[in-house]
């Protein structure tokens, strides 16, 4: 790759994952990714990971390196300190990667006093949503391991909240006794929407209805795609309900996986809530491009 082709070096960190993309302006040059996650990394390991990514592309020295993600958490390569909501979500300056021949800069999560909750990531994410949609407010909601439902507003997030819910599937899932009855890759929509709707309807009964699934399973040898589309349900389904005040009545955008965030956008729809799906990497990439474009102003 010639040198002049790149800019700069978008990378997303996350706790498993790897991802960095090599930029001209806004536009992808190449791309590459790796299993080296902050969560396998000791702190002298980051820079070899990030070298063994983007060694063979012809980049100069001091190109800027623009990095969202865990990589900023106390156990990442360098702590970012949090920003405090309200505030943009690119509210705090980045911050450099010290000792290193790159110019590496992390961008901060954002924080909420109280109640206490944190993000990193998220917050890229948002911010490449709101450049790509000016004047843009309501409530983005960010699925994954630790979704997020976040408030929106002038520009700025107002507030969030965020729910362990893609952590429960999966324990519950692969560690629990519900793990014999939804070994199965298929989907059963309306068994879903129905766990949905229940689950709305009565959150207080959801660590029964959990097992129910199992003795459904026991009893009436449900199949697994219709038991694993119901376990889906009522996670999400007491999300929703936990959720509501930030959905009811607002606008809201989805920004996610296609599989995941399509639960969500079905979820709601059972609600009579319409949602914008966006995508998750376009988002991101949106966002890191909003950062970089902000550091080279302020630098």
């Amino acid at each position: 790759m010639n040198a002049s082709a790149t800019e700069w070096i978008a990378v997303d960190w996350g706790t498993s994952n790897l991802r960095v993309w090599a930029m001209r302006g806004d536009t992808v040059v190449a791309r590459a990714q790796s299993g080296a996650g902050m969560g396998g990394l000791a702190r002298d390991g980051f820079g070899p990971a990030l070298e063994a990514l983007i060694d063979t592309w012809d980049v100069a020295s001091d190109a800027p390196i623009i990095a969202c993600g865990m990589v900023g958490s106390r156990q990442g390569w360098v702590e970012a300190p949090y920003a405090a909501v309200p505030c943009a979500p690119l509210g705090a300056d980045l911050i450099n990667v010290p000792g290193t021949d790159r110019n590496v800069r992390i961008i901060p999560g954002l924080k909420q006093e109280n109640p206490a909750d944190v993000m990193r990531g998220e917050e890229t994410q948002i911010a490449g949503f709101l450049a790509l949609n000016p004047g843009w407010d309501g409530v983005i909601c960010l699925p994954g391991t630790h979704a997020k439902w976040v408030q929106v507003s002038a520009g700025e997030v107002i507030s969030f909240q965020t729910f362990m819910t893609g952590e429960m599937f999966a324990l519950l899932s692969s560690k629990s006794v519900l793990s014999h009855s939804v070994k199965s890759g298929g989907w059963d929509a309306d068994a879903f929407a129905q766990a949905v709707s229940d689950t709305l309807s009565r959150p207080e009964k959801i660590a029964a209805t959990l097992f129910s699934i199992r003795a459904n399973d026991l009893l009436h040898a449900t199949p697994a795609a219709q038991s694993r589309a119901r376990l889906s349900g009522i996670l999400i389904g007491a999300e929703l309900a936990a959720a509501r005040p930030y959905w009811l009545g607002q606008n809201v955008a989805i920004v996610g996986a296609d599989a995941t965030a399509g639960h969500y956008v079905s979820a709601l729809a059972v609600q009579g809530v319409p949602a914008t799906h966006a995508d998750a990497e376009r988002m991101t990439l949106a966002g890191l491009t909003a950062a970089y474009k902000s550091s080279k102003v302020s630098s």
